[in-house]
């Protein structure tokens, strides 16, 4: 469980770090702070970037770096430096003064590296071995191009419902950010809330599509909105289907679903129980 906010020890387990992972420990999004225009590009910047992030190894991969400070990289637009991850231990190397091994969390693999500073440092590391899912918190870095981790603490993972927990909480996370992100850069959206529970279109009227069959972006993705955010299916328990929405707008099934996955990209939807249902994360 996380212990003031920072760590995770993994120990317990089951519906005790289930309650840990959503009730406000670790990195929440009221720990973020917009950073004035002009002053950091529209990085958010969490208390010193010290906030323990729950992510996976893709995401790392595919962070940016600042342009003012190359160790220091942005995911989501939220500069960060420690992280949590969760996967497997692969090709441990044991040394007099480290023990250098490889995670993967099975969307990707990065080398992580535990320093043995202390004789509990070499304790925690005789208890994990080649093939053992293990919890590492650590902190990012980056030397010619290539990432890693310094790991601060290493531990077996004993509930493996802790992996499950991980996972969901780096979606619950990556979700959060894309609405602080999408609300930094786009304020107007909050302030025109109200717009989102428009009815459709008179008489089911379709929006004009171009000699290529796809309609005008902004003006067909602000139809698609509105309809996820109509307040007849809005609380649906499942959320709004794709049919749902090409019967709204009496388009496609093919041009609602591209445009369902371009709102998907854009952080502004999600899918619930399967491909074909989805839900807006402003009303998440």
């Amino acid at each position: 469980m996380y212990n003031g906010g920072d760590h995770y020890d993994g120990n317990g387990g089951g519906a005790a770090n289930a309650n840990s992972l959503f009730s406000g420990g670790g990195f929440m999004p009221s720990q973020t702070t917009n950073t004035p225009e002009g002053s950091g590009g529209g990085i958010t910047k969490t208390r010193g970037a010290q906030t323990l992030l729950p992510l996976t190894v893709k995401q790392i991969m595919d962070a940016s770096q600042t342009n003012d400070d190359k160790s220091s990289f942005v995911v989501n637009g939220t500069e960060v430096s420690t992280v949590r991850l969760v996967g497997r231990m692969m090709n441990k190397a044991e040394r007099i003064t480290d023990v250098r091994f490889i995670l993967d969390d099975g969307t990707g693999r990065i080398e992580v590296n535990r320093w043995a500073n202390e004789t509990s440092d070499n304790t925690e590391m005789g208890l994990v071995k080649d093939g053992d899912y293990v919890i590492v918190n650590g902190g990012l870095k980056g030397f010619q191009g290539k990432r890693h981790i310094v790991a601060y603490s290493v531990r077996l993972v004993t509930n493996y419902n802790d992996i499950t927990h991980h996972f969901l909480y780096c979606i619950y996370v990556h979700l959060d950010l894309a609405k602080a992100k999408k609300s930094a850069t786009q304020p107007q959206v909050t302030a025109n809330a109200s717009t989102w529970n428009q009815a459709p279109p008179p008489n089911n009227q379709a929006p004009t599509l171009s000699a290529s069959g796809n309609a005008g972006g902004q003006e067909l993705t602000d139809m698609v909105m509105n309809v996820f955010h109509d307040p007849v299916l809005v609380n649906l328990e499942h959320g709004v289907s794709i049919a749902q929405v090409a019967s709204r707008l009496n388009i496609s099934d093919a041009l609602a679903r591209s445009t369902v996955a371009h709102l998907i990209d854009l952080g502004n939807l999600y899918p619930t129980i399967d491909d074909n249902h989805y839900k807006s994360t402003l009303n998440g």
